[in-house]
C-alpha cells in the first residue's frame, strides 16, 4: 500500500505533484488545500482524505475535518494540520502516524515508535524552502518514507 502525502498548496496544484502521485493507494492532504478543485483533482488519481488548515476558510472547507483517522494497509494514521494542536498520546491511542504539515517544512521523524510526517508545501514556494510531497510505503519494514523534491529550480 502506496500512501501519497501532500500537503500546504494553498490553492495550487503543480503537475510534477499530480505526476509524483500517480499509482498511490491513497492520498492524505493535511490542509491548507486553498482551493476545492484541488481536491478533485487528486481524487482523479486515488481515494483522497484531507483535514481543514488555517487558510481553508472558504464555504466548501467546513466540509473538512479538522482531523482525521486514516486506514491505510492495517495502519492507523492520525492527520492534522499544525502538529502543535495534536491533543493526544498517538502511540497510547493506537496510531502507528501522525501526518501534518503548517510548517511548510518536510521532515520525517520517529518519537516513541510513532512516525511524524510533514511532507512539505506542495503549493507555491514558502520561505525559499523546497517544494515537496511525501510517497509512504505501509507495506514495506520498516515503511519506506520519500520525500519527493517536486522542483529542481526557484518557482
Amino acid at each position: 500500500m502506496r500512501i501519497g502525502v501532500i500537503s500546504d498548496t494553498h490553492g495550487m496544484l503543480r503537475l510534477e505533484a499530480e505526476g509524483a502521485l500517480q499509482g498511490v493507494d491513497l492520498i492524505v492532504h493535511a490542509g491548507d488545500v486553498g482551493k476545492a478543485e484541488i481536491l478533485t483533482r487528486l481524487k482523479r488519481i486515488a481515494p483522497v482524505f484531507a483535514v481543514r488548515g488555517n487558510v481553508d476558510t472558504q464555504d466548501w472547507a467546513r466540509e473538512l475535518p479538522v482531523t482525521s483517522v486514516v486506514e491505510a494497509g492495517g495502519a492507523n494514521l492520525y492527520v492534522l494540520h499544525n502538529l502543535s494542536e495534536l491533543d493526544l498520546n498517538p502511540k497510547a491511542a493506537g496510531f502507528q502516524a501522525v501526518i501534518s504539515g503548517h510548517t511548510d517544512k518536510a521532515e520525517t521523524r520517529v518519537k516513541g515508535g510513532v512516525l511524524y510526517l510533514n511532507p512539505g508545501s506542495a503549493g507555491p514556494r514558502r520561505f525559499q524552502l523546497p517544494v515537496t510531497l511525501a510517497l509512504v510505503d505501509v507495506d514495506a519494514n520498516p515503511w519506506s518514507v520519500e520525500i519527493v523534491p517536486l522542483l529542481d529550480g526557484i518557482a
